[in-house]
């Protein structure tokens, strides 16, 4: 009788498992997040852990990313498993889900997801090629109320302080103002200008400045307007201000900092619990930024992301 080979148990970096007295405190955490969405009246959807390649990969830039999924004992024939890939967000699947389902919703929809995603990137600390995505979305047919810029990064603030973590800020951000300023500075192509400004942590003032002068084909004088704005933070209303001292005028601008400072008004009464330990603010920010705990409304007016110092990503 033969005997079964010795297998060694070995960890798959990047694909955490938890022991028991952690999984309750990561359940807990997502019963704390799931009641926070709820209670501004999100409705919970879930859709399947693949989707099609050709919807995963459309944009391109993530097609690295992608962990595709196929059968090791495949049929030759069938090469229907070879066109499909795990999910690397969330915000694609529930796009093709509002298209697929659109006569059978209500707008404005109110969604929320959590569920594991999968990016094939390097395992580092902090990142992760399998965790739990917690995404809210508002979509509407026409035009979006603003109000719902605002409610988002409120909902955001109240799980947050909800989960009592130490530190943390939330960014905010406005892409009228971003390719309104842009405009503004005369700039041909303002998304090319966006990737390589949301480069800048990664590659520094330098790098980006290379990329807009070599790639974009940009002039030092409007090299240095793109990364004044870029570097620009603010707690509250006055980043607003600040925007305007720059001196660039366009009329998307103008409606972008109209739009970011009704959010970042309305936001004046979320303050820190009186029990926090630690700073919590609201800073409005001129970059886009990768998203850990994430919501979204469908316009793309404003982006509120929310960072534990030191957290990973749920």
């Amino acid at each position: 009788m033969t005997e079964s080979p010795l297998v060694r148990p070995v960890p798959v970096s990047g694909f955490p498992e938890w022991l028991p007295e952690i999984r309750m405190v990561e359940q807990k955490w997502l019963d704390l997040i799931r009641q926070g969405f709820e209670r501004y009246g999100f409705c919970s959807i879930e859709t399947p852990s693949v989707e099609p390649l050709s919807v995963l990969t459309a944009k391109g830039e993530t097609s690295n990313e992608v962990y595709a999924l196929r059968r090791l004992q495949e049929d030759a024939d069938d090469a229907s498993d070879s066109r499909i890939g795990l999910h690397f967000d969330l915000t694609v699947p529930f796009a093709r889900y509002t298209a697929q389902h659109f006569n059978e919703l209500v707008f404005p929809f109110k969604r929320y997801q959590m569920q594991r995603v999968w990016r094939g990137e390097r395992a580092q600390d902090g990142r992760f090629r399998e965790f739990t995505q917690c995404d809210i979305d508002v979509i509407n047919v026409d035009r979006l109320p603003l109000y719902f810029d605002a409610e988002l990064p409120r909902v955001i603030h109240e799980i947050m302080t909800s989960l009592n973590l130490p530190a943390w800020t939330i960014n905010i951000n406005n892409r009228k103002v971003l390719q309104g300023f842009y405009e503004g500075l005369g700039i041909d192509d303002p998304p090319a200008v966006i990737r390589a400004v949301d480069k800048l942590d990664k590659v520094g003032p330098e790098g980006v400045a290379r990329i807009l002068s070599g790639e974009v084909g940009l002039s030092a004088r409007t090299v240095d307007s793109c990364l004044a704005l870029a570097r620009m933070r603010g707690t509250g209303p006055a980043v607003v201000d600040d925007i305007k001292g720059l001196g660039v005028t366009s009329d998307l601008l103008t409606e972008g900092l109209g739009e970011l400072s009704y959010v970042l008004d309305s936001l004046g009464n979320c303050r820190p619990a009186a029990s926090s330990p630690t700073s919590r603010s609201l800073a409005g920010s001129t970059t886009t930024r990768e998203r850990s705990t994430k919501e979204s409304s469908s316009t793309g007016r404003t982006t509120a992301a929310s960072a534990p110092a030191g957290a990973t990503r749920t």
